[in-house]
């Protein structure tokens, strides 16, 4: 753009300079109020304040720099409109700012699809949590239908069972989980079913937590009294079969569903006093001090492991790692490469009486004694972390999962099941009455063992009996339904 030509514009615009003040160059201050419009500022000192002309001439020059700036390039135009911006004050610049703001906003959730690229405004409102996808809905036609063929709260839903165990659950227990992780056939659902779907499942986890809070629960029996048989010392369950182990020497495998025994695995030559399984083996620990390794197929005997001094009361295995404990009060911790190669790497010794039962993850190891402690060491380490006192008895069985403790007692006059916050309780600032959630009491005769999930407990006794407390399947005719603290989810309209 020419200099003469913007020296030409400017000066119709009637933004100029007076040369009358540039020679006075003391420092001067100038408050400026409204309605009074602040004086133009340049690269050199503050000179003089601009008079607005006449309506008429400012129209008629107005017209001629529209038509001098629609003859420039927009290289030349963006100049102009720089040094333009850069003569003016702040209280201008504010009232152009206000005035471009809305024209730089952008629809870009509409904008994409007319470009073909539905999949990226898709992608972007995908990661949304439930409400913002509520609220999104609401925007406007289009992205309501971008939500909705795009299939936005199926993928909500699947992301929540790929992250959460007890979504994982339900989906499995109330079989929508086939009309998940599917692309899009005539198999599928609408959007629809998976926008009703979501309020469902979140009115079943709180009733889930809320039963798991109030003790509230369906209870089932499995009668194990035989001629030979005084009591089912441990057990585990999957959704197909329950495994338990007898004081006879034996392991029973029973249907879960039909409540029949399938299978007696023999061996031992005392008490089967613990057992784990997976898809490959079942791992057994008796009164005789040995562990048992077993085909979980075949029943076959594919390795024995002769270390404790006296009877082997609990052990745990997961991922390469093997956990027992005895009578002899201490603890083993095993490497465990194959079911045929299982080699010793530590042995943890703290406790004052048996070490009845033992649990761990990736982060502690946690056993309980007869010594009425909990003690909880490092897994990777295998240092001693601290000791968690409550039990006013021996404790006989516990398992640790995420951030939950549940233990029985092995007082055989008042059996206990207690629900422990264990990341309370690894707080010493956590008053002690606060971390026991839940008592359940049902049991006559010592509680052996137990296992839990995010539904149920099941627990077996020297009573003879198995109790199952189903928190899922609860008739509440009668009782008042509160909501858990533990969980935040957001309830949609249906």
């Amino acid at each position: 753009m020419e200099p003469e030509m913007e020296d030409k514009t400017l000066e119709l615009m009637n933004i100029s300079v007076m040369d009358s003040q540039t020679a006075d160059r003391s420092p001067k201050i100038t408050v400026i109020k409204p309605p009074f419009i602040c004086p133009p500022v340049s690269n050199g000192p503050l000179t003089g304040s601009r008079k607005r002309p006449s309506e008429g001439n400012y129209e008629k020059e107005k017209d001629v720099c529209f038509q001098l700036f629609d003859q420039w390039s927009e290289a030349d135009q963006v100049e102009f409109v720089e040094h333009l911006i850069s003569r003016m004050c702040h209280y201008q610049h504010g009232h152009i700012n206000s005035y471009l703001k809305p024209m730089l906003q952008r629809d870009f959730i509409t904008a994409l699809p007319a470009q073909g690229l539905d999949h990226i405004a898709e992608n972007i409102l995908s990661f949304l949590d439930a409400r913002s996808l509520c609220s999104a809905e609401l925007v406007c036609k289009e992205w309501q239908r971008v939500i909705s063929e795009g299939m936005l709260w199926k993928k909500l839903i699947e992301r929540m069972v790929r992250t959460d165990p007890l979504w994982k659950g339900l989906s499995e227990r109330h079989q929508w989980e086939k009309y998940l992780f599917k692309n899009r056939t005539t198999e599928v659902p609408p959007n629809s079913y998976y926008r009703s779907l979501y309020p469902k499942i979140i009115q079943d986890i709180e009733t889930i937590e809320a039963n798991w809070r109030c003790g509230r629960h369906n209870l089932q029996r499995i009668q194990c009294r035989s001629e030979n048989s005084k009591g089912v010392y441990c057990l585990q369950y999957d959704d197909e079969k329950i495994i338990s182990g007898l004081r006879d020497n034996s392991i029973k495998i029973w249907d879960k569903q039909t409540l029949e025994c399938l299978k007696i695995l023999t061996g031992h030559t005392g008490s089967v006093l613990c057992l784990q399984y997976d898809e490959r083996v079942i791992v057994t620990g008796s009164s005789d001090s040995t562990v048992r390794v077993w085909d979980v197929n075949s029943g076959e005997v594919l390795n024995t492991l002769i270390h404790h001094n006296e009877a082997v009361l609990h052990l745990r295995f997961c991922n390469g790692l093997m956990v027992t404990c005895s009578k002899d009060r201490s603890i083993a911790v095993w490497d465990m490469a194959s079911p045929t190669d299982i080699s010793l790497r530590r042995v943890l010794v703290g406790h004052r009486a048996a070490v009845n039962v033992v649990d761990f993850d990736d982060k502690y190891i946690v056993s309980a004694s007869g010594d009425r402690t909990i003690k909880v060491w490092s897994t990777s380490t295998c240092e001693f972390v601290r000791t968690l006192n409550g039990h006013k008895r021996g404790i006989a069985c516990l398992q640790y999962r995420d951030r939950l403790v549940v233990s029985g007692s092995s007082d055989n006059t008042i059996s206990k099941i207690k629900v422990w916050d264990l990341q309370a309780a690894l707080d010493p600032r956590a008053p002690a009455s606060t971390l026991c959630l839940r008592t359940l009491v049902e049991h006559s005769g010592r509680v052996f063992r137990l296992q839990f999930d995010e539904f149920q407990i099941i627990s077996s006794s020297h009573d003879d009996t198995i109790l199952i407390w189903d928190f899922l399947n609860v008739s509440t005719n009668g009782q008042t339904e509160g909501r858990s603290p533990s969980r935040t989810y957001t309830y949609i309209s249906r």
